[in-house]
């Protein structure tokens, strides 16, 4: 028989045999590797979370193959897994091309898409392709798991990627090498499956949290270390703005001068502290509500001086440390003086300046600028958001990272590209065209174009405040009811706060949510003296509550009253259907004090006390519904008969009931009088009761019947 002629495709198949059997036996020697991406993503998919995947040219196709066989399936049928091929969007991977440029067109979609435990897979055979570098550094700021597959010499992908798979041996062909990706691709397919039906993969356990790296990556698996710690606290915030030395002068005054109408203020202590963007960072580094940590640099002017030295050392000795890139500083620093007696300042004395950078090193600054995750621009009017070199690194900045602008008066305009900026409204109102009028929304919505920003957040104080964005209607966020406090340093708070959610990973409305919440706690507990005092009384110590200073928990507002020293009321009943007879008691209740907390029988005790067709509503959304009220302040549901161990617990300052009584001691009242608390009743508003309410209903439902 005659041999067939060895064509072309035959020779480069027998020729190609070998390179295909190099990349298989790389990846048996890996399989362990590809059972623990698998369990990794086994867990995101059981959170709710999921893949994203992007290459190019062939890695693209071999990705997309990726998220085909998890939505769709692979080996037997089973629920769709959320998984986006980003290079499949054309329309946007074209329109981000054309306006950011190539090495964007997938990092803006991680950005977009990803969220903080989503897992990002990127495919490259030569491990350098630079927009999927730059995807790999995106995700790992935004805190997805990054898995890398390569071809078999390590390069700049596995340098920022958590784990690669190295594919193939040196000298592998780039075909063999995607035809290796292929296999790779069904073998991870292959183990989720297995997975998600509860068999044992064998790596046993998903992917640690990455560790510092032990030793070097080897030519089968290169495994990275995170650029920093794994989770929120490894962020790095940087703050760039104009400092001060905040000093306070701490006396008693009983007395008027004799030779003015002034008082005499007898001094007893002094104590000094950063101010300005330095108190911003300072604020950064103690974390907001809900942990949320970073570590923090602040680049701001800096003299040499002893109020310079003063400044830096309070920053760098802080409980939470900062470190501190100075600037050049023109003129002596900046003291702000402020005189306070019981609390309240008499005067303040202001000195040094004018505090504009000199001598800025570009190339410093940049190479800081470039190590952050998120920049927070604190400004306080002194120049530093003038200065070229300055607005320079912070355009570029903002064409890279979130950054999150605290704009003055007096300062520069923000730069373009800004995901926040974050005027009050005296400063809307004096940055827009007066045409546009005074209201908060329309005041946003309006400089968000003309900054050419991604959002606006005017702050309303008490009210609370209004995102928009350029041709976007107002998100309105209000504020937590405020009885007193004191405001200041509340706009550095709300930054902080804002800049720490966003550097976790949060949407701009999410992280204007969080600000609001974390800036009303800082009222309440007495703004920028209040903290300083909590940090100074209390040792700045690790159960500081980060947003407040105060040794209480920074979700509990009536552990922030108490600190600062106000007055605690309880009320409480079964509120099975509100009505308005319950808000006008809860209202009054509320006028007591400082604080509202509603004690509410739980569903068992509602039937023991009701009868068994009570209570219509259960205790869930009976609590809901109650704590939506602006009056009331927490809810805290009981199983008791009555309220007595509720309010052993609470020990609140004034107790009310309604006042139908008829003159007789309610059972709880010996025990509020134990603590000093008092008792209150409150009249019931006629012809309003829970009873009466159902009654009605049942009677219309009979004539309609």
């Amino acid at each position: 028989m005659n041999e067939h002629p060895r064509g072309p495709a035959m020779s480069w198949l027998q020729g190609h045999e070998a390179q295909v059997a190099d990349a298989m036996g790389s990846l048996v020697a890996q399989a362990e590797l590809v059972d623990r991406w698998a369990a990794t993503m086994v867990d995101t998919f059981r959170a709710g979370g999921r893949v994203l995947a992007a290459g190019n040219g062939g890695s693209a196709a071999e990705a997309q193959h990726l998220t085909a066989e998890l939505v769709g399936r692979f080996e037997g049928e089973r629920r769709p897994l959320s998984a986006i091929a980003l290079h499949a969007d054309t329309s946007s991977t074209t329109a981000i091309g054309n306006d950011y440029g190539a090495e964007e067109v997938f990092a803006r979609q991680v950005e977009a898409h990803g969220r903080p435990g989503d897992v990002l897979v990127l495919l490259s055979t030569s491990g350098r392709s630079p927009n999927v570098v730059a995807a790999a550094v995106r995700g790992r700021r935004l805190g997805l798991r990054v898995l890398a597959l390569t071809g078999p010499v390590p390069g700049p992908l596995s340098e920022v990627a958590e784990e690669t798979l190295l594919v193939g041996v040196a000298g592998s062909s780039t075909s063999a090498v995607q035809e290796g990706h292929l296999v790779a691709v069904h073998a991870l397919c292959a183990a989720i499956d297995a997975g998600l039906r509860g068999e044992p993969l064998a790596a046993g356990t998903p992917l640690a949290a990455p560790a510092p790296a032990v030793g070097a990556a080897t030519t089968v698996a290169a495994r990275r270390p995170a650029r920093r710690a794994a989770g929120p606290g490894a962020r790095h915030v940087v703050v760039v703005g104009d400092s001060m030395l905040d000093r306070d002068l701490l006396g008693r005054s009983d007395r008027i001068a004799p030779d003015a109408p002034v008082p005499v203020v007898d001094l007893q202590e002094r104590l000094q502290s950063p101010g300005g963007a330095g108190l911003t960072a300072l604020l950064v580094a103690a974390g907001g509500a809900g942990g949320a940590t970073a570590r923090v640099t602040l680049v701001t002017p800096l003299a040499d001086d002893e109020a310079g030295r003063a400044l830096r050392s309070g920053l760098q000795d802080a409980a939470a440390p900062v470190a501190v890139v100075g600037l050049g500083h023109e003129g002596p620093t900046r003291t702000k003086t402020r005189v306070r007696v019981g609390g309240q300042s008499l005067v303040r004395l202001d000195e040094g300046g004018p505090a504009t950078p000199a001598d800025v090193d570009a190339g410093a600054l940049a190479a800081v600028l470039a190590d952050a995750d998120v920049v927070l621009v604190s400004d306080y009017g002194a120049g530093t958001t003038r200065d070229p070199a300055v607005r320079a690194a912070l355009s570029a900045a903002a064409r890279r990272v979130p950054v999150v602008w605290d704009p003055h008066p007096r300062g520069g305009a923000p730069v373009p590209g800004c995901v926040l900026v974050s005027p009050n409204l005296a400063e809307a109102r004096g940055a827009a065209d007066p045409a546009v009028g005074s209201a908060p929304d329309a005041l946003a919505e309006h400089l968000a174009g003309r900054w050419g920003v991604q959002g606006v957040v005017v702050t309303t104080g008490a009210q609370g405040a209004w995102l928009a964005s350029a041709g976007t209607e107002g998100l309105f966020v209000p504020a937590p009811v405020v009885a007193v406090g004191d405001p200041c340093g509340a706009g550095d708070r709300f930054a902080a706060s804002a800049a720490l959610a966003l550097a976790a990973g949060r949407l701009p409305s999410e992280a204007v949510v969080a600000a609001v919440a974390d800036a009303s706690a800082w009222v309440a507990a007495g703004g920028a003296a209040g903290w300083r005092s909590a940090q100074r009384e209390r040792g700045a110590t690790d159960a500081l509550d980060p947003v407040t200073g105060a040794d209480v928990d920074p979700v509990d507002p009536v552990a922030r009253v108490r600190a600062s020293g106000g007055t605690v009321v309880a009320t409480g009943g079964c509120f099975d259907v509100l009505h308005a007879g319950h808000v006008a008691s809860l209202e009054a209740s509320r006028r007591l004090g400082d604080a509202l907390v509603v004690l509410l029988n739980s569903d068992a005790s509602v039937r023991r006390l009701k009868g068994a067709s009570r209570p219509v509503n259960d205790q869930a959304d009976r609590a809901r519904v109650l704590a939506a009220l602006d009056c009331v302040d927490a809810v805290v549901v009981f199983d008791e008969d009555d309220p007595r161990a509720a309010l052993a617990g609470l020990r609140p300052d004034v107790w009310t009931k309604g006042g139908d009584y008829g003159g007789a001691e309610l059972p709880e009242a010996p025990l509020v009088r134990s603590w000093g608390g008092r008792v209150v009743l409150l009249p019931y508003l006629a012809g309003r009761s829970t009873t009466l309410t159902l009654a009605k209903g049942a009677a219309t439902a009979e004539v309609a019947g």
